[in-house]
């Protein structure tokens, strides 16, 4: 018994000194059941502040810095829009875009299935009402949209097209229109990703991006000195695939995809009751 311990002291001890960086996804992985940080979950990220931590996700810059605030990173790179935008204290490190065609062919489908259209460049968040999809999204994420009907949020983005198109497009709705929506959607000519994370919900970015290549983009441009296989990554749905199996420590938690728990070095608790506190305690 005492041998099983020192060994377990020694396996743990080496955990903590070649663990270099943290990122970790947000909805469904870091938050608790209030959509926000817990207090253990504050207190273990604490405890590791000698570590950089990476927040990757689907949100909208503004729906992460309030986070970065509260675990005391503000200063830290985010990954938002699944990789479609990376920034560095407000400087883009990387951005691409759904270009205005496809926004505008998304934006006729969903209208024709009668489903919610929010779209999102940068910092803006455009919605056509206030409806209880966006009031959902309000609660979720503490930001709030701008209010135009969908003509209007087409032509500006016709209008500034210099500036990019569409980081993120998302359809909110009814199962069985979205079902009708993503098949249309999915038969453009064009080349969009896009990503059914509840029977409600489609999410719609530029093809190429991914949580993985952004994190690794991230590292090589903030922290060179930083080994992606002395990176620990958090992660519980099939966006965070890549990433989870990508870095030498992938942790799913409980609730997580069984295909993300597939490609994961460790597993941890459910996001509801701190996991990624209890691994971060243990290994940190």
């Amino acid at each position: 018994m005492t041998l099983f311990k020192i060994e377990r002291f020694t396996f743990v001890f080496q955990l903590h000194t070649m663990i270099q960086l943290l990122a970790s996804d947000i909805d469904g992985t870091l938050l608790d059941s209030d959509r926000f940080l817990s207090a253990r979950t504050l207190q273990a990220f604490d405890k590791a502040n000698q570590l950089p931590v990476i927040l990757i996700s689907a949100r909208m810059p503004q729906a992460m810095y309030y986070l970065q605030d509260a675990l005391k990173r503000r200063e830290m790179p985010i990954v938002c829009y699944n990789g479609a935008l990376v920034l560095d204290q407000q400087k883009q490190l990387y951005s691409t875009t759904i270009p205005y065609i496809d926004i505008e062919n998304i934006a006729r489908i969903a209208i024709e299935h009668d489903l919610h259209c929010s779209l999102y460049r940068n910092d803006e968040w455009f919605v056509p009402q206030m409806d209880y999809w966006a009031d959902r999204e309000v609660n979720n994420t503490r930001v709030t949209p701008q209010v135009q009907n969908i003509e209007t949020t087409l032509a500006y983005f016709k209008e500034t097209q210099e500036l990019g198109g569409a980081h993120k497009i998302m359809l909110m709705g009814d199962s069985n229109a979205m079902d009708s929506a993503f098949a249309k959607a999915g038969n453009l000519p064009s080349q969009l990703h896009l990503y059914r994370s509840k029977d409600t919900y489609t999410e719609i970015s530029p093809l190429e991006i991914s949580k993985k290549s952004a994190l690794e983009l991230l590292i090589k441009e903030c922290f060179p000195e930083v080994k992606v296989e002395n990176v620990a990554a958090f992660g519980d749905n099939y966006n965070d695939v890549e990433m989870i199996a990508g870095v030498g420590y992938g942790v799913a938690v409980d609730n997580a995809r069984d295909e993300v728990k597939a490609v994961a070095n460790y597993h941890t608790d459910h996001h509801k009751k701190d996991g990624v506190a209890q691994w971060i305690e243990k290994f940190i």
